[in-house]
C-alpha cells in the first residue's frame, strides 16, 4: 500500500542552527533516503522551497484568485514528502519514525486513495 509522509518543521528554526547541526541533519536525510531505495519502498520524495514561495489558488464565482504564501499560518511548514510503499499503517509509521525531522517538527502518515477497479 502507498502512504505519502508529509513532513512539517518550522522554517525559522532551521535559519538559526549552526552550520554543522544543519549538516548532520541533511546526513541524516541522505542516509535514510538511500535506506529506502535500497530496502525497495521508496517511490519518491522532494524538498519543497521555503514557505515564502508559495502561492496559494482559489476559485470563487468563476474567478481565480491567488495569494502569496500557505494557506494558513502555523508554526510548522510543509516542507517535503516521501511517498513510500509499506505493508500496513504501522509499516509506514515505523518509516515516518526514521525521518530526521520527526525529531524536531512532525510527520503526517496518510494513505493514497486507490481508484482503481476491482
Amino acid at each position: 500500500m502507498k502512504y505519502l509522509c508529509l513532513i512539517y518543521d518550522n522554517e525559522q528554526n532551521w535559519d538559526r542552527l549552526p552550520k554543522a547541526e544543519v549538516d548532520a541533519v541533511m546526513a541524516g536525510y541522505h542516509k535514510f533516503s538511500e535506506d529506502l531505495v535500497t530496502s525497495g519502498k521508496m517511490i519518491s520524495g522532494e524538498a519543497l522551497e521555503p514557505v515564502h514561495t508559495a502561492t496559494t489558488v482559489r476559485v470563487r464565482d468563476g474567478k481565480t484568485i491567488t495569494t502569496d504564501g500557505p494557506f494558513a499560518e502555523t508554526k510548522e511548514q510543509l516542507g517535503g514528502y516521501y511517498l513510500v510503499e509499506a505493508v500496513d499503517l504501522n509499516d509506514a509509521i515505523q518509516i515516518a519514525a526514521r525521518i530526521p525531522s520527526a525529531a524536531m517538527g512532525c510527520v503526517e502518515v496518510r494513505p493514497i486513495m486507490s481508484f482503481d477497479t476491482p
